[in-house]
């Protein structure tokens, strides 16, 4: 049986309030707090993982680390040297956005994410396919969020899932700030590389140099010089209901979402298109 942390140790505090927070801005002051209380700086991504798991000798946090050790020792991330000379700036901190980054640290770069917003506030659910599931399980999700996809659940909601990414992100060394707005792209001069513009100008990111230049910010917002493809299916009419959430033994064993879609349930509207006419 695992022993329980020693409350008189403050590390093991700040880890446990850094994987509880339920706010962006929860997430990074505890982090924050973590890491000068272990001495650790972020801003050395090379060695940044490693010290952090040195010094912070905590059983719940070694489970993590072997979950996250597991999934950095697969051979195309060459042991964190794929692309340790990449210097990477990724635009939005949403799911897509924060799982690239992530991948970037785990091959090795530095990399940076700018977020215009403050906080994470979409509470949209989001539908996970079987492959998005065992990639976030792989990566630690229910170490940060132990209702992730348990029982015949396979959904989560836009912000929680931004909350676990970042929590892995800034484990692994990337740069997440938020309140940040790019503002457009300034070429090379001189010994100067890319670099953004951000609003704040003087915002330490804007010193950043990059070689390269990852737009998740959404189909809404393309940056001069880019192109964009977009795949758009049909119209179609999405009812939603929702009801308050007593947490009752009963409502616990309710599906969250039935699942009353084309894509799961083709017999269904076959049945009734040819009955009613609607498709």
């Amino acid at each position: 049986m695992a022993s329980q942390p020693d409350p008189a140790n403050p590390s093991h505090a700040l880890f446990d309030c850094f994987v509880k927070a339920q706010t962006c801005k929860e997430v990074q002051q505890n982090f924050s707090e973590l890491c000068s209380h272990l001495e650790v700086d972020p801003r050395d991504y090379k060695l940044f993982y490693s010290k952090l798991k040195e010094r912070l000798n905590y059983w719940k946090a070694k489970e993590l680390w072997q979950k996250i050790d597991k999934r950095a020792a697969h051979p195309d991330y060459e042991q964190g040297k794929a692309c340790h000379q990449n210097k990477c700036l990724v635009l939005g901190a949403g799911p897509c956005g924060l799982r690239t980054a992530i991948e970037l640290a785990l091959l090795g770069a530095q990399v940076v994410v700018l977020e215009k917003r403050s906080s994470f506030t979409r509470n949209n659910v989001l539908h996970l396919w079987p492959y998005t599931i065992r990639d976030l399980r792989n990566l630690a999700a229910k170490k940060f969020y132990g209702r992730f996809c348990s029982g015949s659940l396979d959904h989560i909601c836009i912000r929680q899932l931004q909350l676990i990414l970042l929590k892995l992100a800034l484990i692994l060394g990337v740069e997440v700030h938020t309140g940040v707005s790019f503002k457009g792209l300034l070429e090379p001069s001189g010994n100067t590389g890319w670099r953004a513009e951000v609003s704040p100008k003087s915002h330490p990111a804007a010193s950043f140099q990059f070689d390269v230049f990852i737009s998740a910010g959404g189909g809404r917002y393309v940056p001069d010089g880019f192109k964009i493809k977009e795949l758009r299916g049909k119209l179609a009419i999405g009812i939603t209901a929702n009801f308050v959430n007593r947490h009752s033994k009963e409502e616990a064993q309710v599906p969250e979402i039935s699942g009353v879609a084309r894509i799961y349930n083709q017999q269904f509207f076959q049945r009734l298109q040819s009955e009613t006419g609607l498709h």
